[in-house]
Parts: C-alpha cells; structure tokens; sequence
C-alpha cells in the first residue's frame, strides 16, 4: 500500500517527466511564442498530478493488510502519542496474550465499519486471539472485529465500548481512545479470570467452614459440657459463701447468675400468689409476718436485677469488676431465698391445704364456672382489637383467651384429682395438696390472661382517645418554636424538623396503633421543649408540664403493664434479660411517681426511661418464648402450657440457659405446682408420691 508520502513523490517524477518530453518538440520554435504552450503544458500534468494524489490517497483507505500494531495512515497521533498506544497494546500482550490491533484512517472508501474491519482482519490473517480496532476520522465511525475473547462476555465489552472509547472518540481523543479499548480489555479479562476461580475458591471456603465449623462444634461441646459441670458445682455452693464463689470462672458465675436470678424471681412470684390466697382467707393481720418476708425477698431481688442490668450496659467492667459483681449477685439471690425459706415452715401450718379440703375443692370449681363465664365476652373482645389493630399491636395478648382455655382445663382436672385423692383412706390424701395448690395456680394464670386482654383493650382505648388532642398539643408547639427556630439554632431546627414529622406520621397511622403513636408524641414534645429551653430562657409552665407528665404516665404505665402481664403469664418460658429489663422499667416508673409531685422534670424522663425499658422487656421476652418453645421436646407437651405459665415448676431451669442438650434427669425434681418459699423450697409439695 502506499502511504501518502509516497504517492507525492511519485506525482513529482511524473510532472518533471512531461516537461522534459515536451522541450524537446519545442526546441525549434521561438522562445516567446512557446513559453504559453509551456506553461500550459504544465499546469496540465500539475492538475493532472493533483488528481492522481488524491486518487492515490483514497486507494490508501481501502482495507488492507496491517503492517504493525498501531497504523495511523490519517496521522491522527502526534508526539508521543503513538508510543502510548503502542505501550497499552504492548502491556495487553504481555499480561493476557491478546493481540489488540489499532488502524486510524481517514474514511472507510465507502464501505461499512463492519466490513471494512473484516476485510482488513481477512487481509491480515488474524487469528482467535487478534482484535482489531478500527477509526476513521473523518467519517467519524469505528469497528472492533476479529474474535472477542473467551473470558469476555459480549455485555462486557459492550460495556467497554460504550463507556470507555466511544466518548473519547466523540472528543477527538484518538489516542486515549486506543489506550482505553487496550486497558480496558486487560482489566476485563483480569476480573473474568478472577471470575473464573470463584468455584474454587467457593469449593475451598466451603471446605475451611466445615473443618472450622466441626472444630468449633466440638470446642463448644466440650465447653458446654464443662459449664455444665461448673455450673452443677456452683448449685452446690450455698450464696452466701462469697469466698467460695469466688473462686469459679466468671463465664460459670454468669450462667449460675442468670440461673438464680429467674428461679428466685418465679419463686417470689409463687409466693405473692400463695400470700394473696392466704391474706383472703385468714386476713392481713394474720399473713403479715409472711408479706414482710415477701417485701425483705423483693428488696433483695432488686438488687440483684440492679447489678445484672449493670452487666448488661454497655459500659464495660474489668474481669475483677465482672466477677465481684456476680458473687454480689448471687449473694443477693440467696438472701432473697433465705427471707423466704424462714417462713415456710410457719406458712406451711397455717394454710393446711389438707384441712378441709372439700371445701376448698368446691370454691375453686366456683372459680373455675366464673372464669369460664369471662371467656366469650374476652373472645369478642380479642376478635375485635385483632380486627381494629395490627398483629405487632396485639402480639402480646393474642393467645390469651385460648391459653386462659388452657388453664382452666387444666384447674378442671386438678379439682378431680383433688377430690379423688380426698376420697382415699387417712394418710394417702397427700396428692390433694398437690391437686389443690396446681388448681390455684392455674385458675391466678388464667384469670391474669383474661386480665391482661381487658388491660390492653382499655390501654388502646385511652391512648387513642388521648392521641388527638397530644397530637394538638405537639403542633401548636412546632408553630411556637418555628418563630425561634431562625436564629441559627441548629439544634432547635433540628427538634422542629423532627417534631413535624411525628405530628404527620402521628396523624396518618395514630388510628392503627394508638399506644406507639401516642408514646412517640410525647416524647417528641418532651425533645422539642427541651429544645425550647437551651434556646430561650423558656420554661414550662406548670400546668403545660402536668400536660406531659401524665402523657407520659399513660404511655408508660401501659408500656410496663403489658410488659408485666406477658412475663407474669409466661414465665416459664422468660429468661433473666427481659425480667432484668422489666424490673428496670418498674424502677424508673416508682421513681417517676415519686418524684412527680416534687420534681415533675425528673418524674418526666423517668416515665420516659420506663417506657422505653418496658418495650425492650417486652420484646426480649416474646424472644425467649420463642426460643423456649422451639426446644421443647415431644414428651413435655403434655402440660406445655401449664409449664410455660409457670403453674408446674422444675428444680431448675437449664432450658432457659440452653444446657439441657444431653444432661440426664439426675438432678432434677419433676414437674410440680409450687408454693410459697424460696426457689429450693417452693417446689417441696410436689415431692414425695405413692409407693
């Protein structure tokens, strides 16, 4: 092929050539007469010269065979430029063995990009691994034929050819355009390999996860295996031995905390339940010394649920910090027990469920007629509120009336058992009082399951009739903080933003859950004066601050009590965090009402702290519930329900700490009805049985 030099000087030889011959000719005329014909002459061949070079620089567009890399027949690169493409296309061989070719021509004679790209290829014999990339300048058109590479899809390049040259071509980018059609395809073809390796490397990951899975199963069996064996050590080890505790590992202390502190929990809420039945029939004067060693057990409970809500913040301890703590714990659990375990003898011989059982037998039969008469007004009442509301709204009490069914079955057969172990001779009647004691319980559940659907219903009820006029009160005081909020007060701005979106949000699903709206606005209100207050010298008036308070008593004491209802009624199933989170709330909530006559700002946040402790309670203990269902085995589903509402105790409660995998039944008591006492103690009647 000729390149554009060449075709001009060629023209040159054939222009002096014409001259040469036409002097000869002309040799014999006059001087003056034949300078014309001589200037015409070469004007011709010059025209003619001018032709033949434009002619001779399109045949250069046809395709033709590349003699190199990069061809720039349009002199389209200049300086280095040419080197830099060089370089791309070099590097691309280098790294992925693909041979990019790059020709810029002025035009393509004609032709489509396509087929002049073909022809070039076919002209220059490529092979599967040769791409050429042809531009036209002029033309302003560009192909890239030949094979596309293996690892690279056709989006892929698509892709490349899009976003990568066909800008910078629209700029005039000659260069940068070949270097990115270069780098681009290494970088392809490199993710493509990567790419390519994933199925190993998925194949390796997987092969790693299960030899560090099998390694971490049998690490964890083994640790479970040893905490359980710490932790049969530690029941063995009286509380209030702190030196003793001390010296076990902080991780068994922990379980053997976590353990403690839900069996002394449900043995003071069995005792509250056994004291209300005592208090009703010998009175309060009689029961006094056993609600004194109630309260004494309570105190130190507390404190107790104190020092676990302390381990659960998140401000860390030391592990010296860790370990006093929990022996304080522990401590604490075993004083809880020994207040009432000091009665229980005295308790036992006042209320001897023995002495005239018939009769008790019969009331509870009357109390199991008036429970069942509740059942259909609760039934409507629950279908009406799961109608109205959404599933998260009644979650906690959805199952109440059918669990409430449950227990009064299980009253029911309780009653027969009692009276027929009544009609046994003297001295084999001691099942009655098992009979009887499982009987009340069930009846105190099943009357608090219906209680808790009539709280919840008169809940919604008073937090939607609240709502819009909350929701009033919140807006007018956004239109009084807008005037102020200009001062550059971002904080305020921000408050005001805020505010405005809960009115809104408040307003449009207030009707789908009155209790979370409500509880939103006035904490809302609460920021926004807040807000108020470090922006001016603003101060809530007193009355405008009662507003609020008991805003924030309503959302707060419906917070607690559904919290309350749901663990009290399930608390076989509840482990130690949502009761530590619920003793949180009701601390902060004692601490509101006394502070609310004399300090009605502090009251306000602690309502405010309660009612977000409550929420948190409630929620971890619908999870444990869960979790505790999802492991019960098949033989313990006689009396699920009765297990889960806490009517039938076990001596302990590895369930609820997840160590019960493999352990034998050594250690444990059986399932009974418990009674008034301290957790070793308030299962003592369901010990013993016919021989």
């Amino acid at each position: 092929m000729w390149d554009l030099g060449a075709g001009a000087f060629l023209h040159c030889q054939h222009i002096g050539s014409y001259i040469r011959g036409m002097s000869t000719p002309l040799s014999g005329v006059r001087r003056v007469g034949s300078l014309p014909l001589v200037l015409f002459a070469a004007l011709s061949v010059l025209l003619s010269g001018v032709a033949g070079l434009w002619s001779a620089t399109a045949a250069a567009e046809e395709p033709f065979r590349l003699p190199q890399p990069v061809t720039d027949v349009a002199r389209a690169l200049e300086g280095e430029q040419r080197d830099r493409v060089r370089g791309a296309v070099d590097e691309l061989y280098d790294t992925r063995r693909e041979r990019l070719w790059v020709v810029y021509v002025h035009d393509f004679g004609g032709l489509d990009p396509q087929t002049w790209g073909d022809r070039a290829v076919a002209a220059s014999g490529f092979g599967d691994r040769d791409l050429l990339l042809s531009i036209a300048i002029t033309d302003r058109a560009y192909a890239l034929t030949g094979a596309r590479p293996s690892s690279v899809s056709e989006a892929e390049l698509n892709s490349l050819l899009r976003d990568q040259v066909e800008p910078r071509l629209r700029t005039a980018q000659w260069a940068e355009a070949g270097i990115a059609a270069a780098q681009g395809l290494s970088r392809v073809m490199s993710e493509s390999k990567r790419s390519d390796l994933w199925p190993v490397v998925v194949i390796v990951v997987l092969v790693v996860g299960v030899v560090a899975g099998l390694a971490l199963l049998y690490r964890w069996r083994r640790r479970t295996v040893r905490d359980r064996a710490g932790v049969v050590a530690a029941r063995q080890i009286d509380p209030g031995d702190t030196a003793r505790l001390g010296e076990l590992d902080p991780d068994i202390l922990d379980i053997r905390s976590k353990e403690i502190l839900v069996d002394v929990d449900n043995a003071i809420r069995t005792s509250v339940e056994e004291l209300r039945l005592a208090t009703d029939e010998f009175g309060a004067t009689a029961t006094a010394p056993f609600a004194a060693a109630v309260d004494g057990a309570k105190d130190a409970l507390a404190q107790a649920f104190s020092i676990r809500q302390r381990l659960d913040d998140d401000i860390p301890e030391t592990p010296e910090q860790r370990r006093d703590l929990l022996v304080e714990l522990i401590s604490a659990c075993g004083r809880a027990n020994r207040e009432l375990d000091a009665k229980v003898t005295e308790f036992d011989a006042m209320r001897n469920l023995l002495i005239d059982a018939p009769r008790r037998l019969d009331a509870l039969t009357r109390d199991v007629v008036e429970l069942t008469t509740r059942i259909p007004r609760s039934e409507e009442l629950l279908a009406r509120l799961v109608g109205e509301y959404p599933a998260s709204v009644i979650a906690p009490v959805r199952e109440n009336v059918t669990m409430a069914c449950e227990r009064i079955s299980f009253a029911q057969r309780g009653i027969e058992d009692g009276r027929a172990a009544v009609a046994r001779p003297v001295g084999e009647q001691g099942a009655a009082v098992a009979a009887i004691r499982g009987a009340e319980s069930a009846i105190a559940a099943g009357r608090a399951l219906l209680d808790a659907v009539d709280s919840a219903a008169t809940d919604i009820e008073q937090a939607r009739a609240g709502l819009p006029g909350a929701i009033e009160e919140l807006r007018r005081a956004v239109d009084s903080a807008t005037t102020l909020s200009g001062r550059d007060d971002r904080e305020l701005a921000k408050a005001v933003a805020a505010a405005r979106k809960t009115v809104k949000r408040a307003a449009a699903g207030g009707g789908t859950d009155p209790l979370g709206a409500l509880r939103e606005v006035v904490a809302r209100a609460v920021a926004l004066d807040r807000a108020l207050a470090a922006a001016t010298d603003h101060q809530l008036a007193g009355e405008q601050l009662q507003r609020r308070l008991d805003q924030a008593f309503a959302a707060a004491d419906g917070r607690v009590r559904a919290a309350a209802d749901y663990v009290g009624t399930r608390r076989g199933g509840v482990d130690a965090a949502p009761r530590t989170r619920l003793a949180e709330a009701r601390r902060h909530l004692d601490r509101a009402h006394t502070l609310a006559d004399t300090d009605p700002q502090r009251a306000l946040r602690h309502a405010q702290r309660a009612a977000d402790s409550a929420d948190r309670a409630l929620r971890r203990a619908q999870s444990s519930v869960g979790k505790w269902r999802a492991r019960q085995p098949i033989p313990r589903l006689v009396n699920f329900g009765a297990v889960l509402a806490g009517v039938l105790i076990e001596g302990v409660v590895e369930g609820l700490l997840g160590l019960d995998g493999d352990s034998d039944d050594s250690d444990k008591s059986g399932w009974g009805p418990g009674s008034f006492g301290g957790s070793d103690s308030s299962g003592r009647i369901s010990r013993g049985g016919r021989f």
